[in-house]
């Protein structure tokens, strides 16, 4: 294939990882190497930045500050939610591509960005536009289908499993037999999240925090959770329950929901701890209920963040760029777990067709039989994802994050009116 002359742009969309970034550096970092990449974009807040023309010049960025994007979280380019909605929409998208001469575009995200990034690939090839478009993966939620696991999860996992602990201290030398405990962690419609809290337990400790995990793949049953709890309280100090936002009825419906929307129609989540806390209090009298959530912390504690996780989010750009700058288009990255005793990960690439919008299961086997708990399935493929910590730089006192200069590239249509 000839070599593709052009600019790079990279965006970001979806929710922060304390390691979005990470991927960004590997981008920046891999993209300088090859002559055939011009100029270096990144587009403020996503979609929304290439709409409205919004770039910025990563090549002028120092190296200091590229390399401190690895341990800083938030998204640095900035973020949207935003669903290209027309037509119109899409070819402004390519008009301002054209415009900046765009060649290669990476866009860091979840299912519904690579859904976005899809769409953006077709259109191109429809118009006979040279466009190449690697999707990189991202999301604490871990459901991004093809990839062995995504960037961001571990980080927040070694959280999650690190405030258990935490919080189980500060219970035990609480409760006499009549406390729950309980932290209300994200995912929406899989428990990736919430099963990582399993972390916590020692080895060959089964009796450990998190006594209780209710997951979105077991349906809540009002009966048996309350006998889980008398069950753990006549043994315990106290019970420690941790529950995913997605956790739904016997009948399907989310445990707990607002009735907004966003803008991909997913439920408003969050206040399934609260549901939980009511559930109790309505039913089992002189038990006395704490509700934690640890909300956007799971997703921007960097202080917490794995570096194996921080390094192939790294990793997943570097690849992103040596793809595209091959031939590749219309792929994401993804993450591929070693089959020996020894933890090891390479990219491969899957398409995006596959990706957008999909949703990856927790696998029932890996969930005990209580309903409650992991096995030691999870606890092997998720152990090795949180190893090693990332060296966080402190400055009187408090960690010291990457300040991009954000050198505004000159704009070169008029401003979008969308319809």
């Amino acid at each position: 294939m000839s070599e593709l002359v052009g600019n790079v742009l990279v965006g970001q969309s979806g929710g922060p990882t304390s390691v979005i970034n990470a991927s960004v550096a590997g981008i920046v970092s891999e993209a300088l190497n090859h002559e055939c990449v011009e100029e270096i974009y990144g587009t403020l807040n996503g979609v929304l930045g290439i709409l409205n023309e919004d770039f910025i010049d990563l090549a002028d960025e120092s190296q200091q500050q590229i390399r401190a994007l690895r341990h800083t979280p938030g998204a640095a380019l900035g973020t949207c939610r935003y669903k290209l909605k027309s037509q119109q929409d899409f070819e402004r998208v390519l008009e301002v591509f054209k415009a900046h001469n765009i060649r290669y575009f990476f866009y860091i995200g979840g299912n519904d960005s690579q859904d976005t990034a899809d769409k953006i690939s077709k259109l191109a090839q429809n118009q006979e536009y040279e466009l190449r478009v690697i999707g990189v993966p991202k999301t604490i939620d871990n459901d991004l289908p093809g990839t062995d696991h995504c960037p961001g999860y571990a980080s927040a996992i070694k959280y999650i499993a690190t405030t258990v602990r935490e919080v189980a201290c500060d219970s035990e030398s609480m409760g006499q037999g009549d406390l729950v405990s309980i932290i209300e962690v994200m995912g929406r419609s899989a428990g990736w999240l919430a099963a990582g809290a399993s972390l916590a337990k020692r080895r060959d400790h089964p009796h450990d925090p998190p006594h209780i995990i209710l997951l979105p793949e077991v349906p809540l049953n009002r009966e048996k959770i309350l006998e889980d709890i008398q069950r753990v309280l006549k043994r315990e100090k106290f019970c420690s329950i941790v529950v995913a936002e997605g956790l739904v009825d016997e009948d399907g419906n989310y445990f707990a929901a607002e009735a907004q929307t966003d803008a991909f129609g997913h439920a408003q989540l969050g206040g399934s701890g609260d549901a939980l806390s009511d559930l109790i209090g309505a039913n089992l009298p002189g038990i006395k209920v704490r509700v934690a959530k640890p909300g956007l912390m799971q997703r921007a504690a960097a202080h917490s963040a794995s570096k194996i996780d921080a390094d192939e989010a790294a990793l997943a750009g570097k690849a992103a760029v040596e793809a595209a700058i091959d031939g590749e288009t219309d792929k994401m990255v993804t993450l591929l777990r070693g089959e020996g005793d020894t933890y090891t990960c390479e990219t491969g690439l899957s398409p995006l067709s596959e990706i957008a919008n999909g949703v990856k299961k927790l696998p029932a086997d890996w969930i005990n039989e209580d309903g409650v708990s992991m096995n030691f399935q999870f606890l092997r493929y998720a152990q090795p994802l949180v190893q090693d910590e990332v060296e966080v730089p402190y400055e009187n006192g408090v960690p010291t994050f990457a300040r991009l200069s954000k050198v505004r590239v000159d704009k070169q249509l008029a401003p979008y009116v969308s319809a």
